[in-house]
C-alpha cells in the first residue's frame, strides 16, 4: 500500500507564497489522479486541485490563477504552489490519490496545516 506524506505547511502572511509537497512511497505512476484537498475549521472539505497521469490540471474557482499542481514522476512527488494566499486559505490541506488498477483505491495522506495571516 502506497503512503503518502504531506510537508512545507507553515504560517505565512498575506500576500505570500508557499509550496506543499506530497511524497509517495511508491510509484505515482500508478495512479490515474492525484489532488490536493483542503479542509478549513468549521467547513466541509474542499477540492483544491487535481492533477492526471497526463498531466490535465483542473482548479477551484477559488484558487484559479494563484495555485499551481504539478507532479514529478522520477521523484513520486506532487506539489502545490500557492501564490497570492489569503486568510480564507488557511486550512489543513491533504495529498489524494486515486487509482483503478490493480484495484480500484483512494490513498490519503495526514495533512499539512496552512495558516495565512499577518
Amino acid at each position: 500500500q502506497v503512503q503518502l506524506v504531506e510537508s512545507g505547511g507553515g504560517l505565512v502572511q498575506p500576500g505570500g507564497s508557499l509550496r506543499i509537497s506530497c511524497a509517495a512511497s511508491g510509484t505515482i505512476s500508478s495512479f490515474n489522479s492525484m489532488d490536493w484537498y483542503r479542509r478549513a475549521l468549521g467547513k466541509e472539505r474542499e477540492l483544491v486541485a487535481t492533477i492526471t497521469s497526463s498531466g490535465t490540471t483542473n482548479y477551484a474557482d477559488s484558487v484559479k490563477g494563484r495555485f499551481s499542481i504539478s507532479r514529478d514522476n522520477a521523484k513520486n512527488t506532487v506539489y502545490l504552489q500557492m501564490n497570492s494566499l489569503k486568510p480564507e486559505d488557511t486550512a489543513v490541506y491533504f495529498c489524494h490519490a486515486f487509482g483503478v488498477y490493480p484495484e480500484r483505491r483512494h490513498v490519503w495522506g495526514q495533512g499539512t496545516q496552512v495558516t495565512v495571516s499577518s
